[in-house]
C-alpha cells in the first residue's frame, strides 16, 4: 500500500515537472527535418502557448538566437513556448519558408494534448524577418493554422515601400547589414525580385501583409523602436492604422530611441515591453 502511494506521488511529480526539449522535428519538407525547441510549464495545463519565429534577414538566425529575450518573460508568466527553425535563403525563397511556419502551427495544434497546450490559446510571435512571417500568416487565413493572437517585433509589412526607402535614403539605414543579407539571397531577392522596377514593386506589393488586412483577423500587437535602422518604425504604425480602418484589433508598444533588435533595448526605460507584452497576451488569450 505504501509503495503504491509512493509510486503515485512520484508519477504525479513527474507529470507536473516542466518539460524542456530541444531539436524536436515538426516537419520534413523534401525529406529534410525542420526542428523546434520547446518549454512546457509545470502543472497539468492546459497552457496558453507562443510559437516563436526568429529573424535574421531570411538567410541566418536560429530558434536559439534572436528570440532568446522572449524565453524568460514567457516562462515566468506560465506560457508554453515553441521556438522554431525554418528553411533559410538562398536554399528557399518566400513561399517555402512561410510554409514552415504554417507547418509549425499545425504541429503544435495536433500535439496540444501531449504538451498540455490549449489549442484555442496559441499566439504567434516573430521578430524582424520572422515578424514579416507572422504578419503574413496573421493576415492570410489557412485551414488548420489558425492562431488566437499575433505579436510582431519590428517586422516589415510593406516591403515595396521599405525597399524603396532603403534605395532612396540609405543614410537612414544600416546598409552594411542589409547588403550582407542581400548577398546571400535576402532582401528583395528572397521574394523573387531582382530590381525595384515597376514589375518588381508590383510583386512585392502583392505579397505585402498590409495589403491583406481584413476584418476578422486575430488581434495584433506591434512592438517597434523609433530609431530602427533596418525596418522603419512607420511600418508598424501604418500596419496598425490599416487594421483600425477595417475594424481589426491592433495595439502598438513604442520603444523610444530603440534600434533594431530587442537585444539592443538594454536601457531600463526600454524594458517596459516585457510586462506590457505579457499583459496583452494574458488579456487577449483569456
Amino acid at each position: 500500500m505504501r509503495l503504491a502511494l509512493v509510486l503515485i506521488l512520484c508519477a504525479a511529480a513527474l507529470a507536473a515537472a516542466p518539460i524542456d526539449q530541444k531539436d524536436v522535428e515538426y516537419a520534413r519538407p523534401n525529406g529534410k527535418p525542420v526542428l523546434l525547441d520547446l518549454h512546457i510549464p509545470d502543472g497539468p495545463g492546459a497552457f496558453a502557448a507562443a510559437i516563436l519565429v526568429h529573424g535574421g534577414g531570411y538567410d541566418e538566425g536560429s530558434k536559439s538566437s534572436y528570440v532568446r529575450p522572449l524565453f524568460e518573460p514567457l516562462e515566468q508568466s506560465g506560457f508554453a513556448w515553441f521556438s522554431i527553425d525554418y528553411r533559410l535563403a538562398p536554399a528557399v525563397q518566400f513561399p517555402q519558408a512561410i510554409s514552415d511556419v504554417y507547418s509549425a502551427i499545425r504541429w503544435v495544434r495536433s500535439n496540444a494534448g501531449k504538451y498540455h497546450v490549449d489549442p484555442s490559446k496559441i499566439a504567434l510571435i516573430g521578430e524582424s524577418a520572422g515578424g514579416l512571417y507572422v504578419n503574413y500568416v496573421g493576415t492570410h487565413d489557412r485551414r488548420g493554422a489558425k492562431v488566437a493572437a499575433v505579436v510582431d517585433f519590428y517586422g516589415p509589412v510593406d516591403y515595396a515601400k521599405l525597399a524603396s526607402e532603403r534605395r532612396d535614403h540609405p543614410e537612414r539605414f544600416n546598409m552594411a547589414s542589409i547588403n550582407r543579407h542581400a548577398a546571400h539571397g535576402g532582401g528583395i531577392h528572397f521574394f523573387g525580385v531582382d530590381q525595384l522596377d515597376e514589375a518588381g514593386l508590383a510583386k512585392l506589393r502583392s505579397l505585402a501583409p498590409i495589403a491583406a488586412v481584413h476584418k476578422g483577423m486575430p488581434p495584433f500587437l506591434c512592438i517597434h523602436g523609433t530609431k530602427d535602422d533596418q525596418v522603419s518604425y512607420e511600418q508598424s504604425t501604418s500596419f496598425c492604422e490599416a487594421m483600425h480602418r477595417v475594424g481589426a484589433s491592433c495595439e502598438l508598444i513604442t520603444i523610444e530611441g530603440g534600434k533594431h533588435g530587442m537585444s539592443n533595448w538594454r536601457a531600463p526605460e526600454m524594458q517596459h515591453w516585457k510586462p506590457e507584452m505579457i499583459d496583452w497576451l494574458q488579456k487577449t488569450l483569456q
